[in-house]
């Protein structure tokens, strides 16, 4: 029998139930007749029947994923059946509510993670695809990529994997870092370069469509023809292993695979957020073999990496970009190299829309989602870091006894920036600067406002710092 309904009877006049029970059992026999029995069961019949309230149907789930999923994949078309069918029902709610009755998983699944993982029915196919790899995308390419100090021995180890696959001591090549560092774009020109010849083959995807396309071929028995897919490519390049972290059965199918293959001569390339050593969760002897081979780490990106690849990337869109809207974007998104372009690409794309130039305050009108001010003090410390960094003066200098321009004028952009933006005194300023007097502080607010008034360059540095500083 299918699950028992769980109904409000406060919510529902007398004899309500049944005729919502009525309803319910139409809704699931046209999703059942929709979707078929195999997916039905899997994700539609775990669903429980709650009360209307306030012209809202409640469905309850018995997990907040499976929750998740139903809702992404399946609340739309629940909703248009659910109008359909009756008038009082305006829209539904799903939720979860603990203690519900859980389908168990098949027993070909993974029981610590069944739910999760049956997600491959829905996310590809029920058979298998001859075509395993995903599209390699063109923009990622060796030219494309620009490199730096944080990145140039990542991509070295790239392009030797590029050159010469299956090189000894190159296979597998781990690369690893952060979110939006390059990664993923190394992996595709990798792909894109070798495929230029026509003679090999890659396969391309994610941990997670390598999980979903295993699962899939568990479900359709065609497990054989998978893995003989798989073992048949002369380069494999899966994308994010930490997803597979937890999934065991799904790592032993994936270790089994890369030992066929290295064992074969053929090359494997792997990345994750965090190093082999690192990834706790995977087993012991897939961690090692992963290690075995070049394990390169692509670094945070430096300032001058960052307004590198802006400059790059504004020259490459046609559209000028001034210098100073680059520094502050490169100041301002530190941390995804992704992010940093999405945010130079809407302003582009704004000045072509919109047929005004690009400035530092359209910058911060156009991208004030990302550049929102952080609700904190801005501190001297903190200011005379900034402004040490964007002058190329060393951080003692701010309370040396130099008195060099090049290091007096940058000690005085920064006092002048204390006065405007902290609420110390100018006694407690000058101590923060090598114990000076006030009148010294005093002395530098001064000189700054006039040299900004007599200099429109040095007044745009001034106001650089002052923006980044805030927001």
């Amino acid at each position: 029998m299918e699950n028992a309904q769980y109904l409000d009877a406060s919510a529902s006049a007398p004899g309500s139930a049944s005729l919502l029970e009525a309803s319910w059992h139409k809704v699931r026999e046209k999703l059942k007749g929709e979707v078929g029995e195999v997916e039905y069961r899997t994700w539609l019949r775990q669903i429980v029947l709650g009360p209307i309230e306030d012209g809202e149907l409640i469905l309850y789930l018995p997990t907040r994923f499976l929750r998740d999923w139903v809702r992404s994949q399946y609340e739309e078309r629940l909703q248009t059946l659910w109008r359909t069918e009756r008038a009082d029902v305006q829209g539904i709610e799903l939720q979860v509510k603990r203690g519900l009755p859980e389908v168990p998983p098949s027993a070909d699944i993974e029981s610590d993670s069944a739910v999760e993982e049956v997600a491959a029915q829905v996310a590809v196919s029920h058979e298998v695809r001859s075509d395993l790899a995903v599209p390699l995308d063109p923009r990622f390419s060796f030219d494309s990529f620009v490199v730096g100090k944080p990145n140039e021995f990542a991509y070295a180890c790239a392009r030797r994997v590029a050159e010469k696959p299956s090189s000894p001591g190159f296979n597998p090549l781990f690369l690893y870092g952060g979110v939006g560092l390059g990664k993923t774009h190394l992996m595709h020109a990798i792909g894109s370069e070798l495929t230029k010849t026509g003679n090999v083959s890659v396969a391309y995807m994610s941990a997670e469509k390598f999980m979903y396309r295993f699962i899939a071929a568990i479900r359709s028995q065609s497990t054989m023809e998978f893995k003989e897919q798989l073992r048949s490519v002369d380069v494999l390049m899966i994308d994010d292993l930490q997803f597979l972290i937890g999934k065991d059965n799904t790592q032993e199918e994936f270790f089994h695979t890369f030992n066929a293959l290295v064992d074969a001569g053929r090359q494997i390339i792997v990345s994750a957020d965090k190093s082999p050593s690192d990834l706790s969760g995977l087993e012991d002897r897939l961690r090692t073999r992963l290690g075995c081979g070049m394990v390169a780490d692509i670094h945070a990106t430096t300032f001058e990496l960052r307004i590198s690849i802006l400059e790059a990337k504004a020259k490459a869109s046609g559209t000028h970009v001034p210098s100073k809207v680059l520094e502050y974007l490169a100041h301002k998104i530190t941390t995804n190299v992704r992010e940093l372009e999405g945010a130079l690409n809407r302003l582009i794309a704004h000045a072509d829309l919109v047929g005004r130039p690009v400035t530092l305050d359209t910058t911060q009108d156009v991208l004030k989602d990302m550049l929102k001010a952080h609700d904190r003090r801005v501190t001297i410390e903190e200011i005379q870091r900034k402004v040490a960094e964007h002058w190329n003066i060393r951080l003692t200098d701010m309370s040396s006894a130099r008195r060099a321009r090049a290091v007096a004028r940058p000690r005085q952009v920064a006092m002048f920036l204390a006065k405007q933006l902290t609420s110390r005194s100018l006694p407690e300023i000058g101590r923060k600067f090598g114990n000076r007097d006030h009148t010294t502080v005093m002395h530098a607010v001064n000189r700054v406002a006039e040299l900004m008034e007599q200099d429109t360059s040095f007044a745009e540095d001034v106001e650089l710092m002052r923006r980044m500083l805030e927001g």
